[in-house]
């Protein structure tokens, strides 16, 4: 089936159609859960009310930009909204599904294994965690995250701040970075 093909099974509610664009994007969108989520069952949680939500709101996509973007959007906004509804603060999480993650760094590898750096990004406290994954990976800016997130932008600015310093230091104990790197950007590349 075509992308188009699946929308527009999608747009009529036909199960066969909807069956498809979750099999299709599930994967790469479950590994965005994983990021925010505190457990394996609240990551898969997360999956599911956004694709409820990318069901339901499936009529607003506009063929604007990518639709696997539009989907990708919906899940962020879902597991922000998971974290302020259930506040999961303390549970740890088992990591099986990841894509890839570039680190554009001299120290760091040009590719590393997602699994890793997610683990470690995993450790953060669910603030700096929440903030690094939405600046770093998702590319929000400082004034989006603090929309979203409901805080004052100078706090998503040291949130993140924090958050890299706090990241780099966990990779260097974990033996993944060599030495503190002066300034990285991570960028998502996921692989389905």
């Amino acid at each position: 089936m075509t992308e188009q093909t699946i929308l527009a099974g999608c747009l009529k509610n036909d199960p066969a159609a909807q069956r498809e664009l979750y099999n299709r994007y599930s994967p790469r969108m479950l590994s965005v859960c994983y990021r925010f989520a505190q457990s394996r069952e609240d990551a898969e949680d997360m999956l599911q009310e956004g694709f409820i939500k990318v069901f339901t709101q499936i009529h607003t996509f506009q063929n604007k930009g990518s639709f696997e973007g539009w989907v990708r959007r919906i899940i962020v906004h879902t597991c922000i909204n998971f974290l302020k509804k259930y506040k999961k603060f303390n549970e740890s999480l088992e990591l099986e599904v990841a894509g890839y993650i570039a680190v554009k760094e001299e120290t760091i590898p040009s590719i590393m294994q997602a699994k890793q750096v997610v683990e470690c990004i995993r450790l953060l406290p669910v603030g700096y965690r929440t903030v690094l994954n939405l600046y770093a990976i998702e590319g929000y800016n400082h004034k989006e995250i603090a929309e979203i997130l409901e805080i004052e932008e100078s706090t998503s600015r040291s949130q993140y701040t924090r958050a890299k310093v706090m990241l780099e230091s966990i990779l260097v104990k974990k033996k993944i970075l060599e030495k503190p790197a002066q300034d990285f950007k991570m960028v998502a590349l996921y692989k389905g």
